[in-house]
C-alpha cells in the first residue's frame, strides 16, 4: 500500500514523514522548496507495512525551472497512492495555494486525511475548524515538530490498511542491494537512474543541486532487488552558498558508509576534476565496492572511431584517479539510456568476485616472492619481515564486503602504505577482485630466534626475584 503526504512548500511535510517513519530521512529546514524528489519509506503499523511517499511543495513559488517538475512528480505519486495525507498550515490559516491543491486531490476520487499541522499547543486546535472549508471529512490537528496528534493519526491510517500478507512479508526479508550513486553537481546521477530504472522518478534539470536529500530508490530486475539512493552532488565545502547544501553533502557522505557499492558518476564531457578524485577518495577510504561511470558519451563522441575514442577515455579516467585502480570502468550516455544496462552486470561482476577465495599455499608463494624480488624499505633500521599470510573469511554479515589478507609478520608498523600498495598489486596478479579494495591485515608475530632470546631472559627475571 502506498501513502503519500503533500501539501504546498514548507507546511511541514517532510517533518511529518521523518516523524512517521521514525528516522530523520528527508532534509528539514525553513527554506521552503527544500524536498523535491519524492522520497519512500517503508513503515510499519500494527505489524502491516506500506510505503510512505515524501513529496515536494506543490503549487510553490521559488526555482521556476524546477517548479513544473516537482509538481508532475507529486502528481505521480498521488495517483499512485491508495491514501492522501494532505498537510496544511495551522499557523498560516487556509491559503489560496491550498484550495487549488483540493480541488487538484478531490479529481483524483482517493480517501484523504487533512492533517492541520503546527497546532504545537492544545489552545490553538479551534485553528483547525476553518480547514473544513476545503471538503474534507477526516480532519486532525497534529504537530509533526513535537509529535502531537501523530499517534491518532497512525490510528486513521492503520485502518486504511489492508490484513498482512504473510507472503509478502516473507519475500521481502532478503535484504536489497544498497547501490549509492554519487558525484558532482550536475554529473548526470539522477539522468542515470532514471535510464536504469526506464522512468522519471528522479527529478532532472540543468541547474545544479537539483537533488538535495538522499534518495532511496527501491527497484526490482530479473529477480534481485536493488535500493538506489541518488544522493546530492558533492561539491567543495568552501562552495556551499546554503546550509541546506551543507546538509545534502553531509547527507550524500554518511550514503557512502551505509551503500553496499557505490557507483562514482563522472561528466565525461568536463573531464576528470579535483573534487571528482575527493570522492573517490571517500569511496576508497570507506573500503566500499565501487563502479565508476563516465556519462555524457554522447557530448565526448568524435568522429574518429568510437572504440579508440571510448578507450582513450577510460584510460584518462584510469591514470586520473589511479588510486581506486580496481573500480571497473563505464563509458555512457544517461540521455540517450546508452549502454546504462551495464551497471547491472558491472554490479553482479564485483558480487562474484566477492566469493573468490586465494589458497593459502597459493597466496604464501606469491607473497614470498614478492618479498624477495622487492625487500620492503628499512624503517628505523628495521626491515619487515612476513612469517606467514592467509585470506580471512571476511565479514559475514556484508554481501560486497572486500578480501582481507591478514600477514603474520614481525612489527606491524613496518609495513609503508608504498609496500602494502605493491602488495595488492601483486595479490590481484592472483585474482583481480573486481571493483573490490584489498584490506591488510597485519598481526605481530615473534620469529624463532626472538623467542629463543626471550624464554631464558623471563626465567632469569623469575629465579632472581625467589633469590
Amino acid at each position: 500500500m502506498n501513502v503519500a503526504i503533500v501539501g504546498r512548500p514548507n507546511v511541514g511535510k517532510s517533518a511529518l514523514f521523518n516523524r512517521i517513519a521514525g528516522r530523520r530521512i528527508a532534509i528539514v529546514h525553513g527554506q521552503p522548496g527544500i524536498t523535491r524528489d519524492r522520497i519512500c519509506a517503508k513503515c510499519e503499523i500494527g505489524g502491516e507495512t506500506f510505503s510512505l511517499w515524501d513529496t515536494g511543495g506543490i503549487v510553490g513559488a521559488g526555482e521556476t525551472h524546477l517548479t513544473d517538475k516537482v509538481r508532475a512528480s507529486a502528481e505521480l505519486v498521488m495517483a499512485k497512492s491508495d491514501l492522501i495525507l494532505f498537510v496544511v498550515d495551522g499557523q498560516d490559516g487556509v491559503n489560496p495555494m491550498d484550495r487549488e491543491l483540493a480541488r487538484l486531490i478531490r479529481k483524483l476520487h482517493k480517501p484523504v486525511l487533512l492533517l492541520v499541522n503546527k497546532i504545537d499547543d492544545p489552545k490553538h486546535e479551534p485553528r483547525a475548524d476553518e480547514f473544513s472549508a476545503l471538503g474534507f471529512e477526516n480532519v486532525f490537528p497534529i504537530s509533526a515538530a513535537h509529535g502531537r496528534g501523530v499517534p491518532e493519526l497512525l490510528e486513521a491510517v492503520e485502518n486504511f490498511l489492508p490484513a498482512a500478507d504473510l507472503k509478502a512479508q516473507i519475500s521481502n526479508l532478503t535484504h536489497p542491494i544498497a547501490v549509492a550513486i554519487l558525484g558532482r553537481p550536475n554529473a548526470g546521477k539522477s539522468s542515470l537512474i532514471n535510464a536504469l530504472l526506464r522512468d522519471r522518478r528522479a527529478i532532472v534539470s540543468e541547474i545544479p543541486g537539483t537533488t538535495r536529500d538522499a534518495v532511496d530508490i527501491e527497484y526490482e530486475r530479473e529477480g534481485k532487488r536493488f535500493l538506489f539512493i541518488d544522493t546530492a552532488g558533492i561539491r567543495a565545502r568552501s562552495k556551499h552558498s546554503s546550509s541546506v547544501e551543507v546538509f545534502s553533502v553531509m547527507r550524500a557522505e554518511k550514503t557512502i558508509k551505509r551503500a553496499d557499492i557505490c557507483v562514482l558518476v563522472i561528466d565525461a564531457a568536463e573531464g576528470i576534476k579535483a573534487q571528482d578524485r575527493r570522492i573517490a577518495a571517500l569511496i576508497q577510504n570507506a573500503r566500499k565496492a565501487c563502479v565508476i561511470v563516465l556519462n555524457k558519451w554522447d557530448l565526448v563522441r568524435t568522429n574518429r572511431t568510437q572504440q579508440q575514442t571510448m578507450e582513450d577515455v577510460i584510460v584518462n579516467a584510469r591514470a586520473e584517479l589511479f588510486f581506486i585502480d580496481y573500480a571497473p570502468v563505464l563509458v555512457t550516455s544517461a540521455l540517450t539510456g546508452e549502454h546504462a544496462d551495464r551497471i547491472f552486470k558491472m554490479i553482479e561482476g564485483v558480487r562474484r568476485a566477492v566469493r573468490v577465495h586465494i589458497g593459502t599455499g597459493k597466496l604464501n608463494r606469491a607473497l614470498r616472492a614478492a618479498f624477495a624480488a622487492n625487500p620492503p624499505p628499512m624503517v628505523k633500521g628495521k626491515r619487515l619481515k612476513l612469517f606467514y599470510a592467509t585470506q580471512s573469511g571476511g565479514n559475514q554479515s556484508r554481501e560486497f564486503a572486500p578480501p582481507e589478507i591478514v600477514l603474520f609478520v614481525n612489527s606491524p608498523r613496518l609495513l609503508t602504505q608504498p609496500f602494502a600498495r605493491f602488495l595488492q598489486a601483486k595479490i590481484r596478479e592472483l585474482e583481480p577482485y573486481l571493483g573490490l579494495p584489498i584490506l591488510l591485515s597485519c598481526r605481530a608475530r615473534l620469529d624463532r630466534y626472538s623467542e629463543r632470546n626471550a624464554r631464558p631472559a623471563r626465567t632469569r627475571g623469575i629465579s632472581s626475584r625467589k633469590r
